[in-house]
Parts: structure tokens; C-alpha cells; sequence
């Protein structure tokens, strides 16, 4: 598995240490991937130049297999949605 985040590395790389998170993320700090997936956004209410809270499960294969975007900041996929997405998939699938 593999995040894609839209901010500084620093800020990234402090959290993915404090947390050990047990997948690669991936920086993408000038916005070209946020923007190509269409869940960047210039200006709303609640944030500016920043990615929407987004889920892609993507196999291999290239096939996008479920997509979850926030309307703000403050809406994520659950956990029982993100174990949907998943269930089965192999490590290899993703």
C-alpha cells in the first residue's frame, strides 16, 4: 500500500515516524497527482491549495477499484468502508 499526501515532507515525515505507519507515503507536495485525480482544491471554506481527504484502491492491474472523497476537511472514509474496499484484495493486488 501506498499513500499519496499533498504536504510539506517535513511535517509528513514527523507524523509517519511519531506513528510508524506500515505502508510507503509518497509526497506530492507540488500538487501534480492531487490535481490529476481531481481532489485538489484552490479555495473552499475550510482550507486552501490542499487536497480534498481522498481514498483510491488501486490494483496493479491499473483498475480503480473504489473511490471515497471527502466534501472537507473533516470527512474520511470509515474504517469499515476502507476494509470493504479491500477485502479481497492480496498484498500483491494493491
Amino acid at each position: 500500500m501506498v499513500a499519496v499526501v499533498a504536504q510539506q515532507s517535513a511535517v509528513v515525515r514527523r507524523y509517519v515516524e511519531d506513528n510508524g505507519l506500515p505502508f510507503y507515503v509518497l509526497i506530492d507536495q507540488s500538487r501534480e497527482v492531487t490535481k490529476q485525480y481531481g481532489v485538489w482544491h484552490r479555495l473552499a471554506l475550510d482550507a486552501w491549495n490542499i487536497a480534498r481527504p481522498a481514498l483510491f484502491v488501486i490494483e496493479r492491474t491499473g483498475q480503480i477499484r473504489a473511490i471515497f472523497v471527502g466534501e472537507s476537511q473533516e470527512e474520511f472514509p470509515s474504517p469499515a468502508e476502507i476494509d470493504a474496499a479491500l477485502v479481497g484484495l492480496g498484498a500483491d493486488d494493491v
